[in-house]
């Protein structure tokens, strides 16, 4: 971590990310692409992250590499097998070929995991309801633990045979790991319940197994909820103390820090508007009919504001020695420069993006760092397209061919 005398980066120089460099600080998140039918690379995937890396990203991460065909919230998602392996090293070739770098985003989604899509028991603490798939998750054995973790490594491994330069590890959203963080979700009696100590042994050993598994080949990077965004489950206290923990713990080349539940409060980390008939007209009846009359318990508006989640990381940045990625609300230079005056090492980018992937061209032409300001209207309503092909309906009101 930079000392107050220590200047400010320039957001858009090479900056090195473990054994990488990348050309800028800027990282395209994490955001679910919905354009893998056969949970395979597509033309379309690869088109995705091509637009961003030629549109002046520093790295761009594909979303969602699941470690497990459980562990997908979708059946059409990619999971980490050799049968994905030349997909994915055509996508990063391609990527590669525009100058960025690129990362796999590998998980479990836990609860989160679509029981009925995945025709597969979703893993949980104990058993939950899930509002997905209207199913009762399995409470997660031992086994289930040690098998989730080596899952993990091996997803690793086939990320680096994939031409990957970085992993990043789900730690956030109510995911496994960060099912196990949450006392809302976790009420397990055995070692992997109770203390913070106990809750937090997946998350650890998931990241130690990861880099086990990749030595100094890539980075590994984790994204890690600071709070919940639910009365009950995890908060700054223990967030930060987790995120010590893996700090000392030397697995980690950086750490994204998130918010938010997909399970029980997803638009606490979106911020802005709640996308309700838009979601409800992508499910048949009666969940229809259903998400129109409840919808507003569930996906709940936010006020939108640049670097929603900075006064919270602000709290991780003044504790921790851990590069950090700096998520939520970044749109335009001035707030890329916030970031870095404040101590934060790289930013991530979502929407933005989606909505405009040259971004990134057009701030690094603007000498005045001012006139360019995103397009994004945080409207959200790219949020439901994510069944059909993730875009922003506002400059792609069609779904894209796979």
């Amino acid at each position: 971590m930079r000392t107050p005398a220590d200047a400010a980066p320039d957001v858009l120089a090479p900056a090195k990310l473990g054994p990488l460099t990348l050309r800028n600080r800027i990282i395209k998140a994490a955001t679910f692409e919905g354009v893998t039918p056969d949970a395979l690379v597509t033309d379309a995937l690869i088109d995705y992250h091509v637009k961003p890396a030629a549109g002046g990203i520093g790295m761009t991460t594909v979303a969602y590499c699941a470690v497990a065909p459980e562990g997908r919230t979708d059946r059409h998602q990619i999971w980490m097998r050799p049968e994905a392996v030349p997909g994915l090293r055509r996508l990063t070739d391609a990527v590669h070929a525009q100058g960025a770098a690129v990362s796999a985003q590998i998980g479990h989604a836990g609860p989160v995991a679509n029981a009925k899509s995945n025709r597969l028991p979703a893993l949980a603490p104990g058993r939950l309801f899930s509002p997905i798939s209207m199913k009762t998750s399995k409470a997660a054995t031992e086994e289930d633990i040690r098998r989730v973790t080596e899952a993990h490594a091996n997803a690793a491994r086939t990320a680096v045979e994939a031409g990957f330069d970085a992993v990043e590890i789900h730690l956030g959203h109510n995911y496994f790991a960060s099912a196990f963080l949450s006392p809302k979700l976790n009420r397990r009696k055995d070692a992997y319940g109770g203390a913070l100590e106990n809750r937090a042994k997946v998350a650890r050993g998931v990241v130690r197994a990861v880099r086990d598994a990749v030595g100094d080949r890539i980075a590994v990077t984790a994204k890690l909820n600071m709070a919940d965004g639910v009365p009950g489950g995890i908060w700054l206290t223990e967030s930060l103390q987790t995120a010590k923990w893996l700090e000392e713990d030397g697995g980690l080349d950086a750490l994204e820090l998130t918010a938010g539940s997909s399970l029980l409060n997803p638009m606490y980390l979106f911020r802005g508007d709640a996308p309700i008939p838009e979601f409800a007209a992508t499910f048949p009846q009666p969940t229809q009919l259903g998400i129109k009359l409840m919808g507003k318990k569930f996906l709940i508006a936010y006020p939108y504001q640049e670097a929603f989640l900075l006064e919270y990381a602000r709290q991780f940045r003044a504790e921790m020695k851990l590069p950090l990625i700096l998520l939520g609300g970044i749109t335009n230079r001035e707030t890329m420069d916030l970031a870095m005056a404040e101590g934060f090492e790289f930013v991530a980018m979502g929407r933005a993006i989606l909505r405009e992937p040259d971004l990134i061209n057009r701030i690094a032409a603007d000498e005045s760092r001012r006139a360019v300001k995103s397009l994004c209207i945080h409207c959200n309503k790219c949020m439901p397209t994510i069944y059909s092909g993730t875009r922003c309906v506002v400059v792609d009101p069609e779904p894209p061919r796979t």
